[in-house]
């Protein structure tokens, strides 16, 4: 099966990271995360999230009981902290009632709901893991690239008119509100996406399968990929490069009052503690992915869909955590992720063979632009800096021709004299069972 087949492959990659990990003297994601069962939790409502995920595959009699567990476990553990004099942090309960499901579901389940069960257990695992593999991703970046290529984009980013000083200076005139608010729509990005997902897996525990495809599967992947460019892409983000936040390492204190000069750009040493996680710009990708699955959802769903996105958009650039370059390359992978996603839910067809071909081609030819051509860039803005947002539009242009026409073929069309039934999305779509992947 394509669950079990993608589960290993996962496993693998994780061991993988674990042992690139230990290498560099480092705890890995899979020992941080067996790490929880006993101490204390990094990611106590992260936890929590993995549950509620692994509840969308129970009754409500079996969540009731599932969340009064983690919480009756947590409480015991925060009395024997509290009586140590520990850190009182919380999250155990959640991840001992997961693996107590999982054991539930080898030992006490059979067939499909044995089935149903570990694939509400493996969701909520790899949440979990997806967060522990991106924090072991950026040590590792910061480790094993000692110089980083912010010079290039930020040169290249002249022809988009520098947009992260200008969001910069806008950010701290709006004062303390602006930052504080953007600031909260920022970190809770996982809170959204997680309900988002949770909206479109609701249907779960009676239809007793998952939807073929879903926000959660894409949000995962993209964690899981995005990391490995940053090692081919080194960027620490103007915050760091341009301004205070960089220390002495940082080319000058520029950012975001003065606009970085325009000079022959090159590689330039960085401290071995900043993650080098610019390129591209994955808060864009999710924020993005994040949008794309609430159009299917309530006006309020869709409203908030596109205030989050444009927010993310936004904090990425007002804060200096990153150059407009970043986020054009960050939408372009994110469809061209997503599209993979959904193709691999729903069958390889030659439409998503072509948009996916086209949109690893445009990703690629942005990085080997910022990387070779950001003088010409910067002296020709009002010819690059067009291209950029052409090619960018043209990604976003083909993938929603390509998706509807996926959406058309999944609607039934009826027979002549019949009424015509409801069209079903792939994240609503109960019919027969397509290729899964929790």
């Amino acid at each position: 099966m394509l669950w079990v087949t993608a589960s290993v492959v996962t496993l693998g990659f994780l061991v993988a990271l674990e042992c690139a990990a230990r290498h560099y003297g480092l705890r890995g994601p899979l020992t941080n995360q067996a790490r929880e069962v006993i101490f204390n939790p990094s990611s106590g409502p992260l936890l929590y999230a993995g549950l509620a995920l692994l509840m969308v595959v129970l009754t409500w009699r079996q969540r009731l009981i599932a969340a009064g567990t983690a919480v009756g476990i947590d409480l015991v553990f925060l009395l024997v902290r509290w009586a140590a004099g520990a850190p009182l942090e919380f999250g155990n309960g959640a991840l001992w009632v997961v693996l107590g499901c999982a054991v539930l579901a080898v030992t006490r389940r059979s067939g499909q709901e044995r089935a149903l069960l570990l694939k509400g257990v493996g969701l909520a695992l790899l949440l979990v893991a997806g967060h522990k593999t991106g924090d072991t991703w950026l040590l590792i970046t910061s480790k094993t690239r000692p110089q980083v290529l912010d010079q290039y984009v930020a040169t290249a980013d002249h022809a988009l008119g520098n947009p992260s000083w200008l969001v910069g200076r806008l950010v701290e005139a709006s004062g303390s509100i602006g930052y504080h608010g953007l600031h909260l729509v920022y970190g809770q990005l996982p809170l959204a996406a997680a309900i988002v997902g949770l909206y479109q897996l609701r249907h779960v525990a009676t239809e007793r399968r998952f939807p073929a495809h879903h926000l959660v599967r894409t949000f995962l992947v993209i964690g899981l990929l995005g990391p490995a460019i940053y090692m081919i892409f080194p960027v620490v983000g103007p915050v760091f490069a341009y301004g205070t936040d960089g220390g002495h390492w940082a080319t000058a204190d520029l950012w975001p009052g003065t606009m970085p000069p325009i000079g022959a750009p090159h590689a330039m040493p960085f401290d071995g503690i900043t993650p080098r996680n610019c390129m591209p710009s994955l808060h864009t990708a999710w924020a993005t992915t994040l949008f794309i699955h609430s159009r299917k959802g309530s006006r309020t769903m869709r409203y908030a869909g596109a205030f989050w996105l444009v927010a993310t958009l936004t904090a990425t650039l007002g804060f200096g955590y990153h150059y407009g370059c970043d986020l054009v390359a960050g939408v372009v992978f994110a469809l061209t992720v997503e599209a993979a996603m959904r193709a691999f839910a729903r069958g390889w067809d030659r439409s998503a063979v072509q948009f996916i071909s086209y949109g690893a081609t445009v990703f690629t030819a942005l990085l080997l632009a910022y990387r070779w051509l950001p003088l010409q860039m910067a002296d020709l803005p009002w010819l690059y800096g067009p291209l950029l947002l052409l090619a960018m539009a043209s990604v976003v242009l083909f993938y929603v021709r390509t998706t509807k026409r996926w959406d058309a073929q999944e609607t039934p069309v009826p027979l002549p004299g019949q009424r015509s039934a409801p069209p079903r999305s792939p994240e609503s779509q109960a019919g027969e069972p397509q290729p899964e992947l929790a």
